[in-house]
């Protein structure tokens, strides 16, 4: 199986974060090649860069050093994401998704506006994005139950 992962996936993989469930991991550690997008490396380095995300070292390398492949953007891959007939309008997750069609790779995500697209395979994993969505919703409402109780 060839597999691209969606920038969170990505993150998940290399921190070894529980959000990646082990029936999940098994499924990117047996596959024969794993992509990692050149968009999502550009969009690890943006969210860095504005404090969105904290990610230290290299992203480029990371990918390497975890025996993932880079996948490079071409201009008909930018081409293509602009033409997808699919609303969402956020460039990286077209980007990719247009990588995945594109190449015939089997694209692993926790993303539901992408679980939507029709034309590539999807691994979803929707479950950890509904934990992950609580788990952010319960730590802010702790934050603004301390911040009222003090």
């Amino acid at each position: 199986m060839r597999l691209l992962l969606d920038t969170h996936v990505f993150l998940w993989a290399i921190a070894e974060s529980p959000l990646l469930k082990p029936a999940m991991r098994r499924v990117v550690e047996s596959a024969d090649q794993v992509y990692v997008s050149a968009a999502s490396i550009w969009e690890i380095a943006i969210k860095r860069r504005v404090g969105k995300l904290a990610f230290e070292g290299s992203p480029v390398d990371a990918v390497g050093k975890n025996a993932f492949l880079e996948l490079q953007v071409s201009g008909r891959d930018c081409e293509a994401a602009g033409t997808l007939d699919w609303p969402h309008a956020d460039p990286f997750d077209r980007l990719i998704l247009a990588q995945a069609q594109a190449r015939a790779l089997t694209l692993i995500t926790a993303d539901a506006a992408m679980c939507g697209f029709i034309g590539v395979a999807i691994i979803a994993m929707l479950a950890a994005f509904a934990y992950q969505k609580f788990f952010n919703a319960s730590e802010k409402a702790k934050e603004v139950k301390d911040e009222t109780t003090k």
